[in-house]
């Protein structure tokens, strides 16, 4: 742009965050104090494009033409007392209160007065001058306008004096709070996000657990129990209740407990299973062990499992068969 690097910015979004960001770092004050210095430092090109003209006011009044153009604002030199050393400008619709407008707040245009106190203090040749803001377009006001006067103190001394405050320290309290705000905030959100993950987790091992033990009911008064791969202590536990649960809630009279999908089995195993019978039986369900595979009852044999008080049968379908007859039976004594 005019023979320099240049970059296209949005204002609003972008611009702004990036000054609300060294804002939330430094403070107010300290962010005034720096855009005001580095306005200030920026205005060697400004000075020479105001010296090409006739006069400084025809030359400022150049200068605001361009300024127009490139997104700062519309500026107007209200008065300039050559003698007593003061200028009066205003300006309108320039980025710095737009940024501030967005973000919802009002520290001042310091970049803006701080290049304007570079000028003016050329003109005036002094060693510094200072841009008092004497209005706030960020507070709704029309535009912003700032007094130049020469300044006995620099920026440096500004700088200094704040450091010698406790406003300073006040500042980085305030920064510091801000951001153990922000950190509380997200680690609350993190906690928020792992207990909503860990309930999910805890739903689908439940519905696992579900998947892998379930007990249907396949006739009035008879359910079914499927064991599939490994039942070590927990399993075994989750299976005793959900199967106990199972008998008080349908009145169950008979539990086949189906063993076709255990390929192996070891005595915790097998113990187990005695347990599972048991404890149903003690409810008053009669349990019949189906399904046992050749391997698994070569195992159950050779580690000396007795199995001649309980009911095994070949098959899921013989289990069936000798529920329902014994639920008929059940049925007509009843009648009678």
């Amino acid at each position: 742009m005019a023979g320099n690097p240049g970059i296209f910015i949005w204002v609003e979004s972008t611009l702004a965050g990036l000054l609300s960001g060294l804002q939330r770092m430094v403070g107010t004050e300290r962010i005034r104090l720096s855009l005001h210095g580095g306005g200030r430092d920026g205005v060697e090109e400004d000075w020479n494009y105001i010296c090409q003209s006739p006069t400084f006011e025809q030359g400022f009044a150049q200068l605001t033409q361009v300024a127009a153009s490139a997104g700062w604002g519309v500026w107007e030199l209200v008065s300039l007392d050559r003698t007593a050393k003061e200028a009066r400008v205003r300006a309108r619709n320039h980025w710095e209160a737009d940024c501030q407008r967005a973000l919802g707040v009002s520290w001042g245009s310091s970049y803006l007065g701080g290049k304007f106190a570079g000028i003016f203090q050329r003109l005036f040749g002094v060693s510094q001058c200072w841009a008092e803001q004497v209005a706030f377009a960020a507070k709704g006001e029309e535009y912003d306008e700032f007094v130049i006067r020469p300044s006995d103190m620099s920026l440096e001394d500004r700088v200094e004096r704040l450091l010698g405050t406790d406003e300073a320290t006040k500042a980085d309290l305030a920064v510091a709070l801000e951001r153990v705000r922000k950190e509380v905030e997200e680690r609350a959100e993190t906690e928020k996000e792992l207990r909503e993950k860990l309930d999910l987790i805890a739903r689908q091992e439940e519905a696992i657990r579900a998947l892998s033990t379930p007990i249907i009911e396949v006739w009035d008064g008879v359910i079914t129990l499927p064991l599939m791969g490994v039942v070590d202590s927990q399993r075994a536990a989750e299976t005793m209740t959900r199967l106990l649960e199972s008998v008080v809630q349908k009145n169950a009279r008979h539990a086949i407990i189906d063993l076709t999908g255990v390929e192996v089995i070891d005595t915790s195993t097998a113990d187990h299973i005695l347990r599972l019978v048991r404890a149903a039986e003690l409810l008053g369900a009669r349990c019949v062990i189906t399904g046992i595979r050749p391997a698994v009852a070569q195992t159950m044999v050779s580690i000396g499992i007795d199995l001649s008080k309980l009911v095994t049968l070949a098959s899921l379908r013989d289990g069936l068969l000798f529920c329902m007859g014994g639920a008929r039976a059940v049925g007509r004594s009843s009648v009678r």
